[in-house]
């Protein structure tokens, strides 16, 4: 019961929370500056949303990823960017204001997405007789709760008490991240066989990472992006929403081994997010020109 608990209701819940501090970032024009932005905003969509899958699919035939892995690491791909993409382009001197519209409206387009990927996955990858099941309009009702509400919530604060959730947005952010920390810490090391799984996961998360934010950089710069969009568009392509991965994983399909991809990916995109801020961070403004 407590593992059911843990998995269904403590795991959703840190992830509202995340998502209702991203909210109270958020303003409509957030969303208007795609119509602003055409190029950029299409090359970084494209990358989180058709390069993100394809990379992952390549992945998994390549090194022989085996079914619960190989599922888990298309959930992960699926899955939109987060808050963290935001403050580490931020911190790394990328286009912020690019970085929250690809966010937010990736956050909104795979509500839509995720149930059709990860269906196809399980299909493909552990066959019909499969114990799993994600059905579409199931997981789209409840995908919209646990995102699109806490996000719209989140805009309506902000717009109705602008001061407060200005105030807010920060402890908001720690609360959710130190409170995730410990829901997630608990659900994976129940399971015995959580080296072997990590064994497994381990090198075509990492995989996926950087090679996702390489590729989005170059995509960028074959655009002719400028710097700080490329930087913007790179970590926009490389650090994914694993909390939402982890969500589905455990609370909806009930299977770590599906999570484990998000569980290594989550840990490792702080590694490369530290090496964005590093290399393009501590540059001088004047080495950031298109």
């Amino acid at each position: 019961m407590a593992d059911d608990s843990l998995k269904t209701l403590l795991l959703p819940l840190a992830l509202i929370i995340v998502l209702f501090g991203m909210g109270m970032s958020l303003t409509p024009a957030d969303f208007r500056r795609v119509l602003i932005a055409p190029l950029a905003s299409a090359v970084g969509l494209a990358c989180q949303l058709l390069l993100l899958p394809l990379v992952a699919l390549a992945l998994i035939t390549a090194l022989g990823i085996p079914g619960e892995t190989a599922v888990g690491l298309m959930l992960l791909a699926a899955c939109p960017g987060g808050p963290t993409s935001n403050l580490i382009s931020h911190l790394s001197k990328g286009d912020t204001a690019l970085s929250v519209t690809l966010t937010a409206v990736s956050s909104v387009v795979a509500v839509f997405t995720i149930p059709w990927i990860v269906g196809l996955s399980m299909g493909h990858f552990l066959g019909d007789t499969t114990e799993f099941q994600l059905p579409f309009l199931k997981t789209l009702t409840q995908l919209a709760i646990v995102t699109l509400l806490p996000i719209l919530l989140g805009m309506g604060l902000r717009k109705a008490l602008p001061a407060f959730a200005a105030r807010m947005a920060r402890p908001a952010n720690v609360i959710s991240i130190v409170f995730l920390a410990v829901v997630i810490a608990m659900a994976v090391l129940r399971e015995d066989d959580l080296a072997a799984q990590f064994r497994i996961a381990g090198p075509a998360a990492v995989a996926l990472n950087v090679l996702t934010m390489t590729l989005g950089f170059g995509l960028a710069a074959l655009f002719r992006l400028s710097r700080p969009q490329r930087i913007t568009v790179s970590i926009e392509a490389g650090i994914q929403n694993g909390t939402l991965a982890l969500a589905i994983a455990l609370g909806l399909l009930n299977s770590p081994n599906i999570a484990m991809p998000a569980v290594v990916y989550s840990l490792f995109m702080f590694v490369s997010g530290a090496f964005m801020v590093i290399r393009f961070g501590c540059q001088e403004t004047n080495t950031l020109a298109p």
